[in-house]
């Protein structure tokens, strides 16, 4: 087959203009199409005016060589790539141990999956529940303010990504194709299949949680085994004569010892004392850049209207997204992070007497707010220290200081942006209504932020706000704080994608610092467990 992309049509365009447009850009006559499907699906919306639709499409033909041959200088013309998973090793038949997946998030899921099918039967731990029963204790938060800090938003089966838009797209480099493998098992599992041909897919939290049960069955289906509550607080390491040491087993809660050779670390962004006893241990890891801001408001009629104008509404445009850029005098980069179109701010920590924020979308997209990370990118030269965990101590104090500036019970501190901008404290919201729960207690976010980031934002908000109206509007919400957007550590890896100086030991994902998103960890997670099957048959 042939795969057309950059086909452009008008967004009301009729059914039967597509193939019409095909056989165009080809220079055939319709009926020399064979057949033809969408492999992805976008629109272009930089002039409001005229949105348009924007195809890749697979296309057969009786002599694709000729077409190829006569067409080859068009760069948007190409042989449709092979985009099949094919195992890259499978279980020996004298396999001793199971290998252990340390995190049921996305990354985990994938790992244990493809474990699984390989024939490794593995063994995944996770700190938290079952996704229902972690659905409940994360409501429990929000509605009543009581935190479980083993099911919460970060841990628990689903990990972090059960909690949010749901987004499946990345900006991964990925040459086999493996985020396909992702969405086909998603698919599988319960999505709507448009998210193989939507450009930018999404799921919404709902539907996760079937998936995610049903992703559980399959992996038990094949021999692999879940324990939920089992929390790893210790792991046993030889040395080795070169000065590194090898794993050897993990010590749980409970107090059992689990004997081990070939574990993948997935343990997500939140996993303090994890890495705190990695540390201990001597697991060589580093402090690596992340980013701390807050969450921001707007009615999402607003966020429509300014980006596609009279189209707003339109049934195949949904719910509008934005992502904005802006560097900064101080050298510092404002972003926005995760935005949630229709969606809402919810309580993410995972901690006692700390606050933070996260944004959620259903499938729907139809809260009544737009939400995003309003965050500012620092790096370990901003650290309180050189120690590879001080990120970790800032993001505690910023949280600790959330929790007392929004009353001490999980709610939020909160401000207008007018109020923010002014240098004043809110003493009342304006007409956005926060989402957050328990709630929202005006204040003063900028008493919470180090100087460079309050100022940073100042220089923003006004260059976001011409670049989409009423961005800066004065009663838009903030509520803080958001310092959970990656992992502050690096578990640093070999090419074998083991630890440099654990043998055995698989860093995976985004608590790993090699992922960021549902898809790129559920991609790592799949790299991961590849390299787990290649060490296991190679130790044989």
């Amino acid at each position: 087959m042939l795969r057309i992309s950059e086909l452009k049509l008008p967004l009301d365009h009729a059914p039967d203009a597509l193939p019409a447009a095909i056989a165009a850009r080809l220079g055939v006559r319709a009926s020399d199409l064979l057949s033809w499907s969408v492999w992805k699906r976008a629109h272009d919306a930089r002039r409001k005016s005229a949105i348009l639709k924007v195809y890749i499409v697979d296309v057969a033909l009786a002599d694709e060589a000729a077409a190829l041959a006569r067409l080859g200088s068009d760069p948007h013309i190409r042989p449709t790539p092979d985009t099949t998973y094919r195992a890259t090793a499978t279980a020996p038949g004298d396999q001793r141990l199971r290998p252990v997946v340390i995190g049921a998030g996305p990354c985990g899921l994938f790992a244990g999956l493809i474990l699984a099918e390989m024939g490794f039967r593995p063994l995944i731990l996770d700190r938290g529940k079952v996704v229902r029963e972690r659905t409940k204790d994360t409501w429990g938060l929000w509605r009543r303010g009581e935190l479980n800090p083993e099911s919460n938003v970060q841990f628990g089966e689903g990990g972090a990504g059960t909690f949010s838009d749901g987004k499946l797209y990345s900006q991964i480099k990925d040459p086999r194709f493996l985020g396909r493998k992702v969405l086909t098992e998603f698919v599988a599992a319960g999505a709507p299949p448009e998210i193989l041909t939507e450009a930018h897919p999404h799921i919404g939290t709902f539907r996760l949680v079937t998936m995610v049960e049903r992703l559980r069955a399959k992996i038990e289906a094949l021999g692999g085994e879940y324990r939920f509550g089992t929390r790893v607080v210790d792991f046993e390491l030889e040395p080795l004569p070169d000065g590194g040491q090898r794993l050897r087993g993990l010590k749980l809660a409970s107090g059992e010892h689990l004997e081990a050779e070939h574990v993948v670390l997935a343990v997500g962004h939140s996993s303090r004392d994890t890495f705190q006893v990695l540390h201990d241990r001597g697991v060589h890891l580093e402090a690596k850049p992340f980013s701390i801001g807050f969450r921001i408001e707007h009615p999402q009629s607003w966020i429509d209207r300014a980006l596609f104008g009279a189209c707003a509404g339109h049934p195949d445009l949904g719910a509008a997204a934005y992502s904005l850029s802006h560097h900064c005098a101080n050298g510092r980069t404002v972003y926005s992070f995760c935005m949630c179109p229709g969606g809402t701010v919810v309580a993410a920590t995972s901690e006692p007497g700390r606050v933070v924020t996260n944004g959620m979308s259903q499938y729907s997209r139809n809260e009544r707010n737009a939400n995003s990370g309003f965050v500012v990118g620092i790096d370990p030269s901003d650290f309180p220290s050189d120690h590879p965990l001080a990120g970790i101590d800032l993001q505690r104090r910023l949280e600790s200081a959330a929790f007392a500036a929004g009353g001490g019970d999980y709610q939020a501190p909160g401000q207008r942006v007018g109020d923010f901008l002014a240098g004043r404290p809110s003493t009342a919201l304006g007409q956005v209504v926060p989402s957050y729960r328990p709630g929202v207690r005006p204040t003063d976010l900028a008493a919470l932020m180090p100087a460079y980031v309050v100022e940073a934002m100042r220089e923003a908000l006004p260059v976001f706000g011409r670049k989409i109206p009423r961005y800066d509007d004065p009663d838009a919400v903030l509520t803080g704080v958001e310092t959970r957007t990656s992992a502050p550590i690096r578990i640093t890896r070999g090419r074998d994608f083991q630890s440099l100086n654990v043998r055995g030991l698989f860093p995976a994902g985004e608590g790993a610092g090699y992922a960021g998103g549902i898809l790129s960890a559920a991609v790592d997670g799949i790299k991961v467990a590849e390299a787990v099957g290649q060490a296991a048959n190679q130790a044989r």
